[in-house]
């Protein structure tokens, strides 16, 4: 990458052409929309926090159910802009519960979801890819794949958890 000045110019012409404004904008009414829509038709899974918008590196909202509450653990949906993709990750309240679930997943020999290695930004224990190329085109089928995968992510995790009665 050139230097920040040379950046900035770049920067200066994309807004000033407007589609990156309005994509940014239809991405942000978009995830209000996926919180919306898992608050509306999951009422016992907590999606009250805020969105983090990040820095054009990744935005979020967390996922909470009362076993991983309980355990220092939740659910982040996310869209990661590097790879221009979905995600759903199982991340922890602090980095000391992080490690520590890393670790049991690690021991037990689990092979559903990468297990990602600690290291400084990251924030994930177990992450699994919703939709490599999401097709905005269709907002009513990417919401569909982007919820199921997330559901199936969430119950693998909580299996796990009352497998081996973590989340007390």
């Amino acid at each position: 990458m050139g230097s920040f000045s040379k950046s900035m110019n770049e920067f200066k012409k994309q807004v000033l052409k407007g589609d990156i404004i309005a994509a940014y904008q239809g991405l942000m009414n978009y995830f209000g929309y996926l919180k919306s829509q898992f608050r509306d038709k999951y009422p016992g899974y907590d999606v009250t926090g805020g969105t983090y918008l990040g820095y054009l590196d990744m935005t979020y909202f967390p996922i909470f159910t009362e076993t991983l509450k309980k355990s220092g653990l939740k659910i982040s949906l996310v869209f990661v802009y590097e790879t221009f993709r979905f995600e759903v990750w199982l991340a922890a309240k602090n980095k000391k519960i992080q490690n520590e679930y890393r670790q049991i997943f690690t021991d037990s020999g689990w092979n559903k979801y990468p297990i990602t290695t600690a290291g400084k930004g990251i924030d994930s224990i177990l992450d699994s890819i919703l939709v490599e190329n999401p097709d905005f085109s269709n907002l009513d089928v990417l919401t569909e794949n982007i919820m199921k995968g997330t559901l199936e992510f969430i119950m693998e995790i909580e299996e796990f958890l009352a497998d081996r009665e973590l989340a007390l």
